[in-house]
């Protein structure tokens, strides 16, 4: 890689490192939403405008 192979290598791993934790905080996100959505409708409270 005519002396690029640290910073082509390290860019892919912090890539797939980024999206890999991207990943994980939106599967947590969306454990939350949904959670709240349960809640909401099991106890729904009144809108406030």
């Amino acid at each position: 890689m005519g002396g690029y192979a640290f910073y082509v290598w390290g860019s892919f791993g912090a890539t797939a490192l980024v999206m890999a934790v991207e990943s994980l905080l939106i599967r947590g996100r969306r454990k939350q939403m949904q959670q709240s959505l349960r809640a909401e409708l099991h106890h729904p409270t009144e809108l406030h405008t």
